[in-house]
């Protein structure tokens, strides 16, 4: 009896739990990690194929108003192309062995966009050259700036509780794509209803220093996991 007290006074004894019991409190980090991760490559997809389908139009658009500007967009579409091809591919890694070279590609990427976008805007202001009126151009580029910036935001979120350094990054790229889209539109419109034609190469301007700041914490990262 005093046995049986002590039982029940005392602490009771271990109970071994079956692993079907134990089981969903570590299969739910996984699972929500595994939604992420789909989540994170839909988001890639999706710039993936607006990019490709931005580099067709904003050509014609370029051809018909003859702007440097509009064209050095398309250009830059094709470096987000890239972009969300290496997080593609990092992110179907299984083994995170990518990472850093992921991360090298990404940084390397954005001072291409950097060095783009400062010789361009450098090059329209020495050579005043006056673009036509652009409707096409603004159509697109107010479209793409909201999308870009939904994207963006997604990316970096998604990256943020995935704990990816790379997704992270690639949404600053895209954010980037975004501001950039901004100043061209920017520009064509003030083209269009002032006639200031040095507006967009002036509004690019802007975006080389976060650009440039953006390439460097990338390339730092990325020794980090090197």
């Amino acid at each position: 009896m005093a046995a049986r007290g002590k039982l029940i006074r005392g602490v009771s004894p271990v109970r071994h739990e079956s692993p079907r019991e134990v089981s969903p409190v570590t299969a739910a980090p996984r699972s929500e990690a595994a939604v992420l991760l789909r989540r994170g490559l839909r988001l890639e997809q999706v710039t993936l194929a607006w990019n490709v389908i931005g580099v067709g139009i904003t050509a014609v658009a370029a051809l018909r108003a003859g702007s440097i500007a509009i064209g050095g967009f398309g250009l830059d579409s094709i470096v987000e192309m890239g972009a969300s091809t290496v997080v593609i591919w990092e992110l179907t890694d299984a083994g995170g062995t990518r990472r850093g070279r992921a991360l090298r590609l990404i940084g390397w990427g954005f001072y291409a966009i950097c060095a783009y976008i400062a010789v361009q805007s450098i090059w329209l202001l020495a050579i005043g050259h006056h673009p036509d009126h652009s409707p096409l151009g603004i159509v697109w580029t107010a479209i793409t700036v909201a999308v870009m910036l939904a994207l963006a935001w997604g990316k970096i979120r998604t990256g943020a509780a995935l704990g990816n350094p790379v997704l992270q990054t690639e949404g600053r790229v895209t954010l980037v794509d975004a501001y950039l889209a901004a100043a061209v539109l920017i520009g064509l419109l003030l083209n269009a209803l002032l006639g200031w034609w040095w507006a967009d190469p002036a509004a690019g301007l802007v975006i080389v220093f976060y650009g440039a700041r953006e390439a460097r914490a990338a390339l730092i990262e990325a020794a980090e996991h090197a």
